[in-house]
C-alpha cells in the first residue's frame, strides 16, 4: 500500500499512539487519550493530543518510579511526575527499494526462549527500551556464538503499514563485523515483501548509528524531543503545572 503525503504524516507524527491505539492495542494498556505499551513489553507511553497530555489517565496503568520513554511531547510537566532525561532523536524513514538478500547464513528466529538473552544484551548495550517481553511484539531475529546471542534486531512498533526496525543491537566483543547491517537487511526486505513501509528512531547523540542508517537507505522525517518520565512515589497526577 502507497500512502499520501498526508497520511504519512499523520501516521508518523505521533507514531506510538498509532500503535497503541491501533494494530497493537492487545499489548497496550491505558484510556482513549493516554496508552502505554503493558508492563513487561517496552516501557513506552504516548498521548492522543501530544500537547495536552493526559498524565491523570495513565498513571493508574505506571508503577511509582518507573523509567517509561515518550516521544513527542515537550510542553510542562505534571505535578507528581518527573522528567529524568531529555533529548531529541529522529525518527528515519526508509526510501529506497528491496535489497539485496545478504549471502550469509540465516539468521535464528528469536522466541520466549530466547527472552533472557536478548534482555540481557539489551541491558548491556542500550539500543532503546527493551523488556523481557518486547520479542512478542514483532519477528526478532539474533546471531549465535556458540550458546551465546550476540547481535540482534527486530520489529517493534506497528502504525498502519508501517513497521519499526528496533532492537538493533551487537555485544561489545563482537562487533565490526556487519551483523546489525545484515540483520537490518533481512528485516528491511521481510517488511517490503510484506507490504510495510520500515522506520526506525536513532538518538542524535549516536552519530555512528545515524550515519549507518543513512548509508543504508533511511531519510530523516521527524526529529521529536524524547523524554523519560517517571511518576513520583505517592505523588498523583494534577493539572500541569510548569516547572520550577
Amino acid at each position: 500500500m502507497t500512502y499520501s503525503l498526508h497520511q504519512m504524516e499523520d501516521l508518523l507524527d505521533n507514531v506510538v499512539w498509532h500503535a497503541l491505539n491501533g494494530p497493537q492495542a492487545h499489548f497496550a494498556c491505558g484510556t482513549r487519550s493516554a496508552r502505554r505499551y503493558a508492563p513487561g513489553f517496552s516501557p513506552i507511553i504516548a498521548f492522543a493530543d501530544p500537547a495536552s497530555p493526559d498524565f491523570a489517565g495513565l498513571a493508574p496503568c505506571c508503577a511509582d518510579d518507573e523509567q517509561l520513554y515518550c516521544s513527542g511531547w515537550s510542553g510542562p510537566v505534571p505535578q507528581g511526575w518527573d522528567v529524568e532525561v531529555e533529548g531529541t532523536m529522529a525518527l528515519m524513514v526508509w526510501r529506497r527499494g528491496l535489497p539485496d538478500l545478504d549471502p550469509g547464513p540465516e539468521p535464528i528466529a528469536l522466541g520466549s526462549e530466547h527472552a533472557a538473552q536478548a534482555l540481557a544484551l539489551a541491558t548491556l548495550t542500550r539500543p532503546g527500551p527493551f523488556g523481557p517481553r518486547t520479542l512478542e511484539l514483532g519477528h526478532y531475529c539474533g546471531v549465535f556464538e556458540g550458546p551465546q546471542l550476540v547481535a540482534m534486531a527486530g520489529e517493534r512498533m506497528l502504525a498502519g503499514r508501517f513497521r519499526e526496525i528496533s532492537g538493533v543491537c551487537t555485544h561489545p566483543d563482537h562487533q565490526g563485523r556487519g551483523w546489525a547491517r545484515r540483520l537490518m537487511g533481512r528485516l528491511i526486505r521481510r517488511a517490503l515483501q510484506g507490504g510495510e513501509q520500515p522506520f526506525l528512531h536513532v538518538m542524535h547523540d549516536n552519530p555512528r548509528a545515524h550515519a549507518l542508517y543513512q548509508g543504508m537507505g533511511f531519510a530523516d522525517h521527524l526529529q521529536p524531543v524524547v523524554r523519560v518520565v517517571a511518576k513520583r512515589a505517592g505523588g498523583a497526577a494534577a493539572p500541569l503545572a510548569e516547572q520550577g
